[in-house]
């Protein structure tokens, strides 16, 4: 089924890496139907300014502000701040939208891994999540991507400028990168045609797997600058994101995930990405070309 012309289609953390690149994807590729912003602050929303998309101020802790939000839309797609208490987040979002009774689609994004019992606390909280919405009754599909590639700019990009290096406890894991845009490429395809996809749930992946020291090795090729991968202890990654400032359940989680690449939980390579939009999603080589200047 098609959306009609008069869709509206809520977006939640527009900001975001994920999130701007939905608004933007749906408002370029799909002009018929109506994209909603959900920021913060009206004040805080330049990275969706512009891209044809109407704001609308929305706080989790504001429960007037979520009814404004979803009054009148028709499709979600459902990006909660990672923090302890996103289960609650998404379910008083969803208990909002259902008092409206016209919304008929949900697009959750949620993590690779999510269907694993009993998970770590990320795959943990997004699956209590998603159960959340499987009881609402509302039809939903579940995007499980795996690691982003734009995490080599906003978490590992000082390192690799300042001091050509990457820091991190994974081993030699590999882990199939994927690239936001491809992410939003495939959530933007399945809100406009829900067709096909009511309950599903997809994990999405680059096109291969890659250790830290294979992503090294392109950084390397790609800059004309040799980058290392340091295999770091989980104590010594906990101290560097002390010193960040990052709190502890965030920091337990991170190390719970490098866990997981170091064992090699995160290397599939899932053919959902192509089957949906109909293309090969981006290679790691190909994202830092395209993203050279992040580097330096």
């Amino acid at each position: 089924m098609i959306s009609d012309s008069d869709d509206i289609i809520l977006v939640t953390g527009p900001t975001g890496n994920v999130g701007s690149e939905v608004v933007k994807q749906l408002s370029a590729a799909y002009p018929h139907v109506r994209v909603r912003a959900a920021v913060r602050s009206l004040n805080d929303a330049a990275e969706v300014l512009g891209l044809g998309a109407e704001l609308v101020e929305m706080d989790y802790n504001r429960p007037e502000s979520l009814s404004k939000a979803v009054n009148g839309l028709n499709k979600l797609f459902l990006l909660t701040p990672f923090e302890s208490n996103m289960v609650e987040l998404s379910s008083n979002l969803i208990s909002e939208a259902r008092k409206f009774g016209a919304i008929k689609h949900i697009v959750k994004q949620s993590v690779m891994g999510a269907g694993a019992e009993p998970g770590i606390i990320p795959s943990r909280l997004h699956r209590q999540a998603e159960k959340s919405i499987e009881e609402s009754g509302i039809p939903f599909t579940f995007l499980r991507p795996n690691f982003f590639m734009q995490n080599f700019i906003n978490f590992l990009g000082s390192t690799i400028k300042n001091q050509n290096a990457i820091y991190l406890p994974a081993g030699e894991g590999k882990v199939s990168f994927v690239d936001v845009h491809d992410i939003a490429a495939v959530a933007a395809k399945i809100l406009f045609e829900e067709h096909g996809h009511n309950g599903k749930s997809y994990n999405i992946t680059g096109p291969e797997a890659l250790s830290y020291g294979d992503a090294a090795e392109i950084l390397s090729n790609e800059l004309g600058k040799k980058i290392t991968y340091v295999n770091i202890s989980d104590e010594d990654a906990r101290n560097g994101m002390r010193a960040m400032g990052m709190d502890k359940w965030f920091i337990d989680s991170m190390i719970e995930l490098y866990d997981i690449s170091r064992k090699g939980y995160a290397s599939e390579v899932s053919p959902a990405l192509e089957q949906i939009i109909g293309r090969k999603s981006i290679s790691f080589s190909q994202f830092v070309k395209e993203s050279i200047g992040s580097f330096r």
